[in-house]
């Protein structure tokens, strides 16, 4: 019998391929994908997706999509709390694990870990420690389709919104970008692969560029993405580039 786990669902590609990688290895059963949304815009929390976007790319993988709202200005307390509670009506329903896309972050997986042991679950990290250049030559290789939606001023500016993340945006990338993004550089939304029965039909929209707000690092929903490193650079702001539903 195969483990039931639920995919811990950003919509970009790290989590495309960890989805291909896991139906390859045809030990587990994918209940749902589960996505974190902000109540208030109604879209994928960091990424800036419509949620309306994220409904289409699960009923093109033929996936059931459970969401978890969290309010504008969400707390840890506030999304552990509404995580918390959405894991655990799973678990009642046979889900032993939580599957996650993230490569190398190690405090990141610490801190999933920690939270999914309370409450009796364990995670699953298919592309864990897998070299990042050949994580996106296989995606590239694969026939994945993923376009950039948000990028991170420190490191990208406007120009990288609504490009394909192919071999040619790959070169473009400054050298101390990693070239999945795994440090927040940036995020992509999945449009296309093995995994979709069928191609999710979007059309580029507005750019909007997003400052920085300051908060109480305890306010954060989950550690930051964007590593603020010894000699790193200064993130000031986000672009993010409105992606529209054209017609699915």
């Amino acid at each position: 019998m195969k483990e039931k786990v639920v995919f811990c669902w950003s919509g970009g590609k790290d989590s495309a391929l960890a989805l291909y990688k896991l139906m390859q290895a045809g030990r587990y059963e994918v209940v749902s994908l589960l996505t974190t949304c902000n109540g208030h815009f109604r879209r994928v929390s960091m990424h800036g997706v419509r949620l309306e976007l994220l409904e289409q790319q699960a009923r093109a993988i033929g996936l059931p999509l459970e969401t978890v709202f969290v309010s504008r200005r969400s707390s840890n307390d506030e999304y552990q709390q509404k995580m918390a509670g959405c894991l655990l009506a799973l678990k009642s329903r046979g889900v032993t694990g939580c599957v996650f896309g993230d490569i190398f972050l190690e405090d990141l997986r610490r801190w999933r870990e920690e939270n999914l042991a309370r409450i009796g679950l364990r995670g699953l990290f298919p592309i864990w420690k897998v070299d990042s250049r050949e994580l996106v030559r296989e995606f590239i290789a694969l026939g994945f389709g993923s376009v950039i939606c948000c990028v991170n001023d420190a490191y990208l500016d406007e120009t990288a919104l609504g490009r394909n993340l192919d071999a040619e945006f790959i070169r473009s990338l400054p050298t101390d970008v990693d070239p999945c993004g795994e440090n927040g550089e940036f995020h992509s939304f999945a449009f296309a692969g093995p995994i979709f029965r069928q191609p999710v039909k979007f059309k580029v929209g507005e750019k909007i560029y997003r400052p920085v707000e300051q908060t109480h690092p305890g306010s954060a929903p989950h550690p930051s993405p964007v590593c603020p490193l010894p000699g790193a650079r200064l993130t000031k702001g986000f672009w993010f580039c409105d992606l529209l539903s054209d017609g699915n």
